[in-house]
């Protein structure tokens, strides 16, 4: 029997409850991913007074994910399944939430590799700061060949626009952090995820505590490291979403966005409008190609710091292609929400609601 079990069952014996911590996990088709995580999430090391339960909403699976649930929570009844029909992360939040038995709410991720005290770290950072919301550092790390130059791009300044969430050794106040753990009685204070939107439901949900006087706080106790995606072109779609529901976001704020969100479209703006100028008087073409070449400098120049290219030429210039897909993606992705959601007012169309993993 594990120490923690053990933990549990003197707590009952003497009367004194533990404090439950609920984990609550959005899946959808993991089947390749699932076991991996439940073996991580289940091996937790709480201290005596916490009690674990991990809460999966999954959204109707149809690649055996909903089976192999079904079977590991027969054989550890700290694990439930329930249903997710809406499909999407914010509503399989708020549905875990609505199970949950814990006073305290730790959210995970199935694409995520968690320290042993991951869960633990985030109560005692609830505890010790007072913060409405704690979470870690996002820690990109890839396996090899693309996936690890999008994760080495993600580290990366200029990749990442300065996001406080990437410093992995940052402990203080932040606007956001990754993924994130609250009091359950805070969560219900502020109406839970926004299930209007697909992505960005972390960062409206951060920027609600903030805006109602609450702190939100990164600790570098709390350690996780993410798994990417593995192509440029899902990278693409992935920061293409992130771009369109951010207007979504400060459409419903009525807030301007932080100046690192505004550049990507600043830039694609800039360029479509002097590609655009270049048909009216040809000169433009030159200013065209020198913002161009400017840009490339740059990326590959970031790129040069983090793999030399005379000893990682193909990683130099993945870190380059990859960067470039992130600023793009974001860019052209937040010039179409500001289409839909500010001019044209009409419904998110399929590239910005469908699952891009």
């Amino acid at each position: 029997m594990s120490s923690e079990v053990m933990a549990q069952h003197e707590a009952a014996a003497t009367g004194d409850a533990p404090t439950v911590v609920s984990v609550i996990v959005p899946c959808r088709n993991e089947a390749g991913h699932i076991d991996a995580f439940l073996d991580s999430a289940l091996a937790q090391r709480l201290p005596a007074g916490l009690a674990l339960q991990i809460v999966v909403a999954d959204g109707a699976s149809d690649d055996g994910t909903r089976a192999r649930l079904d079977q590991r929570a027969t054989q550890d009844p700290r694990l439930v399944v329930i249903d997710n029909p809406a499909r999407i992360t914010s509503a399989a939040l708020n549905r875990a939430i609505e199970r949950a038995d814990g006073e305290l709410i730790v959210r995970m991720d199935v694409h995520t590799v968690y320290a042993e005290d991951y869960v633990a770290a985030c109560a005692a950072a609830l505890q010790r700061t007072g913060a409405a919301c704690v979470g870690g550092a996002w820690r990109p790390v890839g396996v090899a060949g693309r996936q690890r130059a999008i994760a080495r791009a993600f580290e990366s300044r200029f990749g990442s626009g300065g996001a406080a969430s990437r410093q992995i050794d940052l402990e203080g106040e932040v606007d956001t952090v990754y993924l994130g753990a609250w009091r359950r009685a805070e969560l219900l204070r502020q109406g839970g995820f926004d299930e209007a939107l697909v992505r960005n439901q972390d960062d409206e949900l951060a920027l609600r505590i903030v805006r109602s006087g609450g702190c939100v706080w990164q600790s570098a106790a709390i350690r996780s490291w993410y798994t990417p995606r593995g192509s440029f072109t899902a990278l693409f779609r992935q920061f293409w979403q992130y771009g369109y529901w951010k207007v979504a976001v400060i459409r419903k704020h009525r807030l301007p966005a932080a100046p690192r969100h505004l550049v990507p479209f600043g830039f694609v703006a800039a360029l479509a409008l002097l590609a655009l100028g270049g048909f009216v008087w040809a000169p433009v073409w030159g200013a065209l190609s020198g913002l161009g070449v400017v840009y490339m400098t740059a990326a590959l120049g970031s790129a040069a710091l983090i793999a030399q290219p005379w000893r990682e030429p193909g990683q130099w210039l993945g870190i380059g292609a990859a960067t470039a897909c992130m600023h793009f993606g974001y860019g052209l992705g937040f010039a179409r929400g500001l289409w839909d959601f500010m001019v044209v007012r009409r419904a998110p169309g399929s590239a910005a609601t469908r699952l891009t993993r």
